[in-house]
């Protein structure tokens, strides 16, 4: 039987496997700086329970003048961005695992029993459910004529935005061992991309499915088949025509979106999403360094390397600065241009896993705890 790892797992048994003093296992100190801006805090949201102890990451997702998020006891809540306050909220009876998802007409989650629920987006109505083959870790996508979603046991389906019904399935092997999370399904026009387990990254068209072509980004190495994990858990980022998509033990690719063609690659391994601005792609590698890399070649622009051991999540580009949050809820601002700390804020005790998202000139941070902020920089 095949079986999930989830990262917290991955990562004990790593740890287990070291039995010399000389390495070091605890996280890196902060380090001291001056500060040279500041994070304001304009609104703040609790958003239900947060995040459960199943390593879910609920993200939220903004869309025009709204921002959507989700608890992992089934909250579900629309805000206006700019302000905090509320739309409207529903009370689903379900736990959730994979969201949140918006598309033109619809706001989408998933559940661990493989449940999409569709609810309207202008009152947060029930539109349809719809139940697939296994549990939901990533959000649902929709370009408003087909919704796409990503299961853990390597399905991608197509579902009719308006009834939910399966339009097609495109199924990808998954290897004997994983990392437990899989990446957002990418969305633009018609076409679909999608990372999987396997180290690929595939182009669909969105209407029926067909595959248009197929891409390795890292190939398994090592004798052990954790040496051999190379999942693409960080949600390929699209920026014009190109497609940059991060995996685990292996490579930062850029691809062509049209014909899968990689236009460079690096040696990187992350799991976390990567963010892209004025020329830069952002990642932060599971050596818990961010680096910045020139959009068009893949050379470092710059490396952080300060917060060793602190479990970095997905860098976010905003205004002139890149922000990142760590496992005791710090979230560090970095220097756009050469990455040094210009500030750094705790928001929340109990960390912060979903991915953090901006308008490009405010942030919004969804603590574990369940605590939604927007900040701005002064």
């Amino acid at each position: 039987m095949r079986k999930a790892f989830s990262l917290v797992v991955l990562s004990g048994v790593l740890a287990a496997c070291s039995s010399t003093d000389s390495v070091d296992i605890n996280p890196a100190e902060l380090v001291d700086f001056e500060p040279s801006v500041e994070l304001n805090e304009l609104w703040s949201k609790d958003i239900g329970s947060g995040q459960d102890s199943r390593y879910s990451s609920l993200t939220p997702v903004i869309s025009g003048d709204n921002i959507y998020a989700a608890s992992a006891e089934g909250e579900v809540v629309s805000l206006q961005r700019n302000n905090g306050s509320e739309n409207w909220s529903r009370e689903l009876e379900q736990e959730l695992s994979g969201g949140v998802g918006v598309g033109p007409k619809l706001v989408l989650v998933g559940n661990y029993v493989g449940t999409v629920t569709a609810l309207d987006r202008e009152t947060g109505a029930q539109v349809w459910q719809s139940t697939l083959s296994s549990e939901i870790l990533s959000a649902p996508k929709s370009n408003g004529t087909v919704v796409v979603v990503q299961t853990l046991d390597g399905h991608l389906f197509g579902l009719d935005a308006d009834d939910g019904s399966q339009l097609w399935r495109f199924d990808n092997q998954l290897p004997v061992l994983t990392l437990r999370g899989t990446a957002d399904p990418l969305v633009s026009g018609d076409n679909v991309y999608a990372g999987f387990a396997s180290g690929k990254v595939i182009g669909l068209r969105a209407s029926d499915g067909v595959q248009n072509w197929e891409q390795r980004v890292a190939v398994p190495q090592g004798k052990t088949e954790l040496e051999r994990v190379v999942d693409i858990d960080a949600t390929p980022l699209l920026i014009g025509e190109i497609l940059y998509v991060s995996s685990y033990q292996g490579r930062l690719m850029a691809i062509s979106r049209a014909n899968g063609r990689p236009l460079w690659a690096v040696d990187s391994s992350s799991h976390q999403d990567i963010s892209a601005f004025n020329g830069l792609v952002f990642v932060s590698g599971d050596n818990d360094s961010v680096r910045a890399l020139k959009s068009g070649s893949g050379d470092v622009a710059w490396e952080n390397d300060k917060m060793e051991r602190r479990k970095l999540g997905a860098p976010t580009a905003f205004s002139s600065y890149v922000a990142v949050a760590d496992y005791e809820g710090y979230v560090h601002i970095l220097d756009r241009e050469d990455g040094r700390f210009v500030a750094r804020e705790k928001v929340d005790g109990d960390g912060i896993r979903a991915s953090m998202v901006t308008d490009g000139e405010i942030l919004y941070v969804y603590g574990n705890g369940g605590e939604l902020i927007a900040y701005s920089v002064k």
